[in-house]
């Protein structure tokens, strides 16, 4: 088991609960564009997100937006993405960094990562080395025949011992790829050297489909294996298809309790139903009741979505409400038990008016 590192209220690792995070993609420098992409991702139940510091400026404008948020009573941790400057580590960490990501290797002299971590050290503020196959060291490379996943653990337990030699453990490493499977590998052997908590993903993945299947294949494998204290969905889209994909697939893992857990049935030459079009509707207006329960800390519900009479009330009757379809028409069941026939343009409203009923919401 890892050890645990707090990155401000989020404990990771020993066994806490599997963390999701984002980044920010707006211009590091307008405060109000960030407090509200970051107002927005904490809302929707992300647990960690990271802001890029790039210069003076934007370590000023992430100061700010920590202000503002704790005016909120959102106390959100707040991570500071450093390369290059190590100044922009000093300053971020001074500006209430949370927890602060650098690559040593970019960082550059080891006087300068050690000024990073003497502030860090004073600070209590935990540091992410991050790694990733773009950037191993030259040496590494060479030995392996070029990037490996041998290649990304060297080099990850290399700078993780660095900063330790420093007299500072207070660490959370990463160790990246485009390439699933060398990610796998490298965790894998990577886990076996080091009891530091681990932020997974596969870097760069892509645009909202295909990095979706890349990173449920390399984060879910990781996390079934016990591997993974904190991750990030990383997608070329809104930061909020992360959060939103992160807190999924965990659910799916059996890492987080859902609020409402929707299954619907694959269609076949039986469905008479726009059945798509059906559980569509009902996954959007289940939003609000699941938004209740969360923040009621209420029990999860189960909620079923059936094309016809084959998988309707009887497949489905562990799910405490749901609507199989018909021809024009659905059935309204509850623990398995059928209520009532309802036609077809009147399932979804009068599914959520029992529900709503029924939970009192």
């Amino acid at each position: 088991m890892t050890k645990v590192v707090n990155i401000g209220k989020v404990k990771i690792g020993g066994g806490n609960p599997v963390a999701v995070q984002t980044m920010t993609n707006r211009d590091p420098h307008d405060e109000l564009a960030l407090l509200a992409q970051v107002r927005e991702n904490a809302l929707l139940g992300c647990d960690i997100i990271r802001l890029t510091v790039p210069d003076h400026e934007a370590a000023v404008t992430f100061g700010k937006v920590r202000k503002d948020l704790l005016s909120e009573g959102l106390d959100i941790p707040l991570v500071a993405d450093i390369h290059f400057d190590h100044k922009m580590a000093l300053e971020a960490i001074e500006q209430g960094a949370d927890k602060i990501r650098i690559n040593p290797g970019n960082i550059g002299s080891l006087d300068k990562v050690r000024e990073v971590v003497n502030a860090a050290r004073e600070r209590q503020v935990p540091i992410r080395v991050g790694v990733n196959s773009g950037s191993l060291e030259k040496d590494i490379v060479e030995r392996n025949g070029g990037v490996t996943a041998e290649g990304l653990a060297e080099s990850g337990l290399r700078n993780l011992r660095l900063i330790e030699d420093m007299g500072y453990d207070d660490l959370v490493v990463s160790i990246k790829s485009s390439d699933v499977k060398m990610t796998y590998d490298a965790h894998m052997i990577l886990s076996k050297m080091t009891d530091h908590p681990m932020h997974v993903g596969i870097t760069e993945a892509g645009t909202l489909r295909r990095g979706q299947v890349k990173s449920a294949a390399g984060i879910g494998a990781l996390l079934l294996n016990g591997i993974g204290d904190t991750i990030r969905v990383s997608l070329t889209a809104d930061p909020t298809e992360e959060v939103k994909y992160g807190l999924e697939l965990l659910k799916a893992l059996g890492l987080r309790k859902s609020s409402v857990d929707l299954v619907s049935c694959p269609t076949c030459g039986r469905t008479k139903i726009d059945l798509q079009g059906l559980a569509e509707e009902v996954e959007r207006s289940l939003e609000p009741i699941e938004k209740r329960l969360r923040a009621e800390g209420r029990p999860g519900i189960k909620v079923a979505v059936m094309g016809c009479a084959v998988n309707g009330p009887g497949e489905a009757r562990e799910a405490d409400y749901g609507v199989a379809g018909g021809n024009g028409e659905g059935l309204l069941f509850k623990k398995g038990v059928i209520l009532e026939k309802i036609p077809e343009d009147r399932i979804v409203s009068a599914l959520i008016e029992l529900m709503e009923k029924d939970l009192g919401l």
